[in-house]
This record gives C-alpha cells, structure tokens and sequence, in this order.
C-alpha cells in the first residue's frame, strides 16, 4: 500500500464526504456537552456528560443544574457566572468542583457561552472534560514541546505524503538547513544526502507496514571540504489512539566522530592484524624470492591494490653491497609484483627476475637513494610520469585508475636494500601518514628477512661452487666397468650438503666405487666433504679392505667432529665380485643382468665418526652385464611416504629399465625426486662391461 492510500484526517476513503473517527484528541479528553435554558435547567445531556458527572440523561433532564451538579455553598457564584453569560457579558471558562453522582467531588475544566435560536430564546452551551484528563493532557503536550525543542536528538514529522511538518532545533543543527527549507518538502528535496532514495524507501515501508526502523546508518549531506557525516536514524510510524495512521517521525542523531572514530579504531587493529600477520607470512624459509612474494601478498589486497618488491641489482651481486649512493640512476630487479584483481599497472610492472634501470628523478629512486618514504597521497599526471619508468607504462597506470602512491625503503642492517612499491585504486582511500607508518614498519621487518635470504642465498652459491669443484669433473678411466653419475642439489638453494661420490681406479686392475653423505648441509658440509673424499682416495691406494678403509675413515671424521654415512665398493674384474662394506648408509641395489633387482642385505654399521664399532666386508658375485646402485638418502626418504615404499619404487624403476646408464641416472632422478625436496641427491650406477680371452690366455677387457 503507498502513502496515496491513507486518507487525510476526517474523509472517508469511500466518499467525498466527511466521516465521524474515533481516536481524535475530543475522545481523549472525553468532551461533554450540556445546554440549559434560561432558568437555568437542563434540556441536553450528552453520554460524555453522564461518562463525567454520573448522571444518566432520564435524570438530568429538566433539572437546575445548579442544585443537580453544586455544592450549596458554590450556588451563588455558579448562578452569578450563569446570569452573566446569559445576559451577554461574553463565555466563561475555568475549572469549577462538581459534585458526581456518587457523592464526591471532581474539578471540571468548563467552557459556558451563550446560544439562541430561530425563536430568539437564549440558552447556556457548557462543554466540560474532566479537569484531571485536561491537566494530564497538558503535561503530555508540555513535556512533547519542551523535548522536540530541546531535545539533542533531531526529530522530524512527516505527514503521509512523506512531506515534513515539523522539524526541531537539533535537526536544524545537524542537517545545517533552517526547518523552513524542510517544511513542506519530501526527505530527498530537503536532505541532500547519498542515501536520500534508501531513505525515503525506509520511510515508505514504515508508512505502510508500522514496522520501525531502529538505529540505521546513514549519511548525512556531503558539504564542500568537510570529512562525510554520518546518521543513526530511527523511524516510527505514527499513529493515533484510534490506530488511524497520521505520518512518520525520524529520530536523528549525528554520529560522525563515533563514525570515523570506529574505522580509526578499526584501521588500528587491522595494522596491528597485518604487522602480526608479517611476522608469521613472511620470512617462513630462506629463499630470497619467495620472502619477496610472501611480502607482495601480505600487503594485496589489504594494504594496496597493487604491490611491488623490488630489490637494488647491486646487492644480488655479492654478499657486501658497496652501500646506497646519495643521487643518480639505480638498478632495480622486481622479486614480486602482485595485484588485487586485474590491472594494467600490472603491465606497467617491470617484469619480475629483469633489471630495469630507473632514472635519478624518478621516485622509487630517490626512496632507494635516501632511505626515506615518498608518499604522493593524490596522484596526478605529472606525478605518473615520475612513478613509472617510462611513458607508456605511464599510460598504463593512468588508465588503471591509480590515484595515490607510497614508496618505503627496505633497509636492513643499515643498507637500503630495495624498495616496497605501493598503489591504489580501487580502494578509494589515499595513502597517509599512519600507512606510511605501518608499510615502513613491514618494510624493516621484511627487509632483515629479505636479507638473511640474501645472505643465504650467496653463501648457498658458494657451497655449491666448492661442492661441485670437489667432485669428480669427468669420468675417469676404468678397468671392466662403464659409470654414470649425478649430483643433484636441493630445491632450495640453501640446502646444499656434503653428498659426495667417487670412482677410483686401483694399481691392481680393480676400482673403488665410493657414495657417502656428511651430515649436514652449507658450507661446512661442503669442505668437510671435501675432506673425506680426499681422505677416501689417499686409503684406497693402501690395498686395505673396504672395512679397513671405513674403520681409518671413521678415526679421521671423529677427529674433524663430524659424521658421515658411506658406502665402500671394490669391484674386481678377475674375481667377478665386488666387496662391499657400509658404514650407516643406505642399502646399494644389485640388477643382475637379466634378473630382478635386488636391495643388498649388508652389515648396516654405524656413520663414520661415531668411533669404536666395527665394520663388515661383505662379497657379491658380479658378472657382466651387472649393475649396481650407489646412492645417497635423499634420493629415496621424504617427509610424506615410508622409506620402504621409496626402497621398493627404486627397485621397481630399476627392473623397469633396460636403458643406457646416463638415462637410467636421468629416469631415477626424474621420477623419485619432487620439486620442493630439501636434501642433495649423490647418484652412482656402475656396470660391468664383458670380458674376452687375451694371447697370454688371461681375461682380458673388452673392447
């Protein structure tokens, strides 16, 4: 049902003409009308007559209303008042005590003037309320004035055309406007508010349904240089006694700072949320590009809409970086980009892992080269060109909409080494002082995580230099036996360890095949290897047994303070055997040509270093055409499958494969190691080649 649909007060919604309906202020009060002629009788008596004297009218009628309704000793006066309306001396209106029926006595509020008819006979019209209801009344209108005038709250009236007829002080306030720009004019005509079609929505579905509105947020008028008010409005529908609907009244009260106070509140704990969240997001591992892009993510979308990390070239190149230069060009390399949604400012990105070299004059330099914020909270078209790096990537942030800029350092240990690089766009809000404070506070914390990678990183490149200088750089001439070999460092380059192997060819025509694994991994690891292999090589020329070997190796770790598991392995072509000795490491696998593989069942023994336990030599026929595989433990244990299930796909591919070794060292590698595996990887296939008859009728090689 609309607001037409209400009838304005007294028509009836089915005529023109006008309709009698309960609920007015008259019923309230309860008016009574009773007229006496000129002496003063009773000729008319209304029901409300009898509701407030008692009397019914079969009783009233034709009596003096003096002796009927007052004390004797108030007759004189009641009959002085009387003669003076009747003689014309103008209406008479007060409140005189009334004697009810019941004997008590009530004050009644009376208005007495004078009446004539056609005939010209004169009669005494009093209409009388009770005095009580009157003063009751009275109070109610008193205490409604005095609150709608003085009231902090605004209120308002609306009639059922949703027009406003009345509007107190404290809206005049609020609203800014006097109540005469309100009366008479609809919410949306005299209310210049964003949400002026909801409001008036609101105020609709309460005319029609009576169900209220409590405590909903609005806002307010939107005035020239001032921060956006906010409303709490509630709305009521309006209704008399009688539950005729009469309009709709707005209660407002202006809650702008509690507003802004709230999402400054809120703004709080979302920095504190986000620089808790830093601690927990970003550093988790060491790898430089990945704190990078744990950084770009903490910061998108919640920050800004678009995020940069870029780091200056010159710290990539060596652990010591010659420190930050006071002015010029700089070189930058975008570790991460990341955006909301998106974007052409992604386009206008540098490419992530590219340098990309920036002028003087452009802002991301300046912040790298003073160490200092650079905030623009309000980006214009000349600033576009000093944020990008070049005219279209301009054009492509213009386009993206970018309307606000913040650039903070990323230092650590007293060295700029890059730049966090933040924009917005969508988020409507530009950056200001309290974000330069929090991106300055995520900065430092990523800057020492970003650092620590860096570190890292270089000392991880330079363990994997020594790594791969001290192993074998070619394959080395042997007696009876074809090898292939690999060393596979782990996915992160942090993790590089002491894996190392060998093949040694012996004085005798026989050959040592050696694999083992120092504990631990980084450089130390690395050197120590380097070490034992070297150790390793110098025993093998002794013509001690593999368990000989392993026990001086063992004194040699233990004196280093370190351990090692390894597998020692001399293969003898006039023997067709191989003897082997373990020292903790993990089982070699034998391919008989033509048959399955087999995991060797050897004296496990304990890793070198340990000291004082003994190790085993153990043989094994190995015929030609036979294969056996060395390898180290990161090439069958991870975290997620039991080391048996590896052990038995390691067999499995092996019996699978007829290949050339190289591509057996490819296919086993390819298949049982992950991308995100955190251990090296030492490899080492031999098999043994067939053997022909010589002139002196020895065994000799085959060709």
């Amino acid at each position: 049902m609309s607001a037409a649909a209400f009838p304005p007060a007294g028509q009836d919604p089915a005529s023109d003409e006008l309709a009698v309906e309960p609920g007015g202020l008259l019923d309230v009060l309860g008016v009574a009308a009773v007229v006496l002629d000129e002496t003063g009788r009773i000729v008319l008596w209304s029901p409300q007559a009898e509701a407030i004297f008692g009397y019914p009218a079969a009783e009233a009628l034709g009596r003096p209303a003096a002796r009927l309704l007052v004390e004797e000793s108030n007759r004189e006066q009641v009959m002085t008042l009387f003669a003076r309306v009747m003689s014309g001396g103008g209406p008479w209106a007060g409140v005189f005590p009334v004697r009810h029926k019941d004997g008590r006595t009530i004050p009644v509020e009376f208005r007495n003037t004078r009446l004539q008819d056609d005939q010209g006979r004169l009669y005494a019209l009093g209409l009388a309320t009770d005095g009580a209801t009157v003063r009751r009344v009275e109070q109610d209108l008193a205490l409604s004035s005095r609150l709608v005038a003085h009231s902090p709250i605004g209120l308002a009236v609306l009639d059922l055309d949703l027009r406003f007829v009345l509007v107190n002080p404290a809206l005049e306030r609020i609203d800014g406007r006097a109540a005469g720009s309100h009366l008479g004019r609809t919410f949306r005509q005299a209310v210049a508010s964003p949400d002026a079609d909801a409001l008036e929505s609101a105020l609709r579905h309460v005319l029609e349904t009576g169900v209220p509105v409590l405590s909903w947020s609005v806002r307010g008028p939107v005035r020239s240089g001032a921060r956006e008010q906010v409303w709490s409005m509630s709305l009521y529908r309006l209704e008399t006694t009688g539950q005729r609907v009469v309009g709709v009244a707005a209660s407002v009260m202006d809650i702008t700072d509690q507003h802004h106070a709230g999402l400054a509140a809120a703004r709080a704990r979302r920095r504190l949320a986000v620089i808790a969240d830093a601690s927990e997001r970003v550093g988790t591992t060491l790898d430089l590009d990945l704190t990078a892009h744990e950084l770009a993510d903490l910061v998108v979308p919640e920050f800004a809409d678009i995020a940069a990390v870029d780091v200056l070239e010159d710290i990539l190149t060596g652990p010591h970086p010659g420190g930050t230069r006071a002015s010029g060009p700089a070189v930058f390399r975008a570790l991460a980009v990341k955006a909301a949604y998106p974007t052409p400012a992604q386009e206008a990105a540098d490419p992530v892992g590219e340098p990309a070299r920036y002028a003087a004059e452009r802002l991301v330099t300046q912040c790298a080269r003073t160490g200092r914020p650079v905030l623009v909270e309000h980006v214009t078209d000349s600033d576009l060109s000093r944020i990008a790096r070049a005219g279209s990537a301009a054009e492509l942030l213009r386009e993206a909409g970018v309307h606000s800029y913040l650039a903070v350092p990323l230092r650590a240990r007293g060295v700029v080494l890059g730049v966090l690089d933040l924009k917005r766009a969508r988020n409507s809000l530009p950056f200001d002082k309290d974000d330069v404070l929090l991106a300055g506070e995520l900065a430092a914390r990523a800057a020492v995580a970003i650092d620590n990678a860096r570190w890292y990183r270089h000392q991880s490149q330079a363990a994997l230099v020594l790594q791969r200088h001290l192993l074998p750089h070619g394959p080395a001439r042997l007696n009876g036996l074809d090898v292939a070999y690999r060393y596979q460092p782990a996915s992160a380059a942090v993790e590089v360890g002491g894996d190392w192997f060998d093949a040694i060819p012996l004085p005798d025509g026989r050959t040592a095949l050696v694999v083992g694994d120092v504990m631990g991994s980084g450089i130390n690891a690395a050197a120590t290897m380097g070490q034992v292999r070297t150790a390793a090589r110098t025993l093998s020329g002794l013509g001690l047994s593999p368990a000989a070997i392993l026990t001086q190796l063992d004194r040699t770790i233990a004196d280093l303070s370190e351990m090692a598991t390894c597998v020692y392995v001399v293969y003898d072509p006039r023997r067709g055997s191989c003897r082997i000795a373990n020292a903790g490491h993990p089982p070699p696998v034998h391919v008989p040509s033509g048959r399955a593989p087999v995991l060797l069942e050897l004296s496990t023994g304990a890793p070198l270093g340990v000291g004082g336990v003994p190790f085993e030599t153990e043989e094994i026929p190995f015929a030609a055409g036979d294969e056996l595989v060395l390898y180290t433990d990161g090439l069958v244990e991870t975290r997620d499958q039991d080391i048996d299930v590896r052990l038995a796909a390691l067999t499995d591919l092996l019996g699978q494969s007829s290949l050339p070794l190289e591509e057996t060292c490819d296919l086993l590698l390819g298949t049982l190691r992950g991308p995100d595996d955190h251990d090296d990887v030492a490899l080492l296939i031999a098999r043994a080649k067939p053997r022909s008859g010589t002139a002196d009728g020895r065994e000799g090689e085959a060709p």
